[in-house]
């Protein structure tokens, strides 16, 4: 199959071979004809796999052959995405399929000056890309109008319920035509974007080229055990020891990446960080520092989990655990794409048992584990599986209690065997709201 027998046009394929674009992959090969045909669409697929490619290239077309003129302050196709990084990410990808086709793209997001994107929006754009709270800022300062909108695109939607934008989402589908085509794309679906889904769309075609939430088998996957106090210790043993030359690192708060960053420049190492607290140029700029290998490690919270794509990046390591399984499938989706082969290794202390735990039932794997020497945990990490169940280790039997002097009974205790820490809390999982969408009584036949 190649991209000619989907029924591109010429400029469309013209630019594919300028990017070296030879055969569709399987999410792309099924959803470019049903997009073509202007069905809704809810498609599935692993990180990786060209669900980009898989939603614009048939939107490019559409726009290009159907519909009058953009209009004045209007957008004709809206793409949704979670984070800065993303929509930039997509917006670029975008821009490079419509090279040779007479349409506008632009990008919107916060944490940059509102009033250039005004300035752009005044004479109109085809594709707009766009993060939430800024698309909804934008329109009510009159600055956008969407009745002219065709198409609607959410990628990766459950991140976006993740980042609390349930409430942003149901105030955009207020604003939008209810005549329009609506596309869902992302790598994982929780029962909660399915239900969103079910609002949203009409009589959408659902496409999973893999398994549901299942991790690309391009990346090998293990766990180190080790005492959360000991973690940087033993990343920066790890690097040295395997001389890794590019690693994206995931920590789970922002504290934690500027700690580590500032730990590895400490040691004379090329660190840098991006997290949500830092200026949206200062995220860019590190980010295009590490692309271009001038930045060794770069340290991200999971801003960085989606829609950083990085040719051949061999390395990620899970410093921390995410809190939400699903986003374990999204930062280790940095490596490991498009054919290529990668890793991911996770620093596991005992605390975040439960989080390992989600993630093995979440991708149907049990994660193998390899104790580094000397960096053997003080506090066992008990022992998981992909049935969601963690393991605990017996506890030798009570010693009986001793007698004390005078006829008397002294009670020494418990005796627990030190390996035995009860595992802490579990992690609580955050409640993602899922929209609810008044579209009005119905009219009775």
């Amino acid at each position: 199959m190649t991209f000619a027998t989907l029924g591109l046009i010429e400029p469309l394929l013209r630019a594919l071979e300028t990017l070296g674009y030879q055969t569709p992959t399987p999410v792309q090969a099924q959803a470019i004809p049903a997009v073509l045909a202007g069905r809704d669409l809810m498609a599935a697929a692993q990180t990786g796999t060209g669900k980009t490619a898989g939603f614009a290239l048939p939107l490019l077309q559409l726009l290009t052959m159907e519909g009058p003129k953009v209009a004045a302050n209007s957008a004709r196709a809206l793409i949704l995405c979670p984070t800065r990084e993303l929509a930039e990410q997509v917006h670029a990808s975008v821009a490079e399929y419509a090279q040779h086709l007479p349409l506008t793209t632009y990008a919107v997001y916060g944490g940059v000056s509102i009033n250039p994107q005004m300035m752009k929006l005044r004479k109109g754009v085809d594709i707009l890309v766009a993060t939430p709270g800024r698309l909804i800022d934008l329109f009510r300062q009159n600055a956008l109008k969407l009745n002219q909108l065709q198409t609607l695109v959410l990628d990766e939607a459950d991140r976006m319920l993740d980042l609390g934008f349930s409430e942003e989402l149901a105030n955009i589908y207020r604003m939008l035509p209810k005549k329009r085509q609506t596309l869902l794309f992302s790598a994982t679906f929780s029962d909660e974007i399915r239900s969103l889904a079910g609002q949203m769309l009409n009589d959408p075609l659902s496409i999973e080229v893999s398994p549901r939430n299942v991790a690309a088998n391009t990346v090998k996957q293990w766990v180190v055990p080790v005492d959360k106090k000991r973690k940087a210790e033993l990343f920066v043993h790890l690097m040295r020891k395997g001389r890794w030359k590019q690693v994206l690192v995931f920590a789970k708060t922002r504290n934690g990446v500027d700690a580590l960053v500032d730990k590895l420049q400490g040691l004379g190492i090329n660190a840098d960080g991006i997290h949500g607290d830092k200026p949206q140029a200062t995220r860019q700029r590190a980010l295009d520092r590490f692309k271009s290998s001038d930045v060794q490690i770069l340290v991200a919270t999971d801003v960085a989990a989606r829609g950083l794509d990085i040719e051949d990046l061999p390395l990620v390591v899970n410093f921390d655990l995410p809190i939400v399984a699903e986003d374990y499938i999204h930062r280790i989706g940095r490596t490991g794409r498009a054919g290529n082969t990668g890793e991911a290794i996770s620093l596991v202390c005992a605390d975040e048992v439960n989080m390992l735990s989600a993630i093995e039932m979440l991708t149907r794997q049990t994660l193998t584990r390899k104790m580094e020497p000397d960096f053997e945990p003080e506090h066992r990490v008990p022992d998981t599986d992909a049935s969601g169940q963690v393991v605990k280790k017996p506890k030798k039997p009570k010693k009986p209690k001793a007698s004390g002097g005078g006829g008397g009974k002294r009670n020494l205790g418990k005796w627990v065997d030190s390996g035995d820490v009860a595992p802490a809390e579990p992690s609580i999982k955050p409640v993602r709201k899922v929209p609810v969408f008044n579209t009005g009584p119905r009219k009775k036949k």
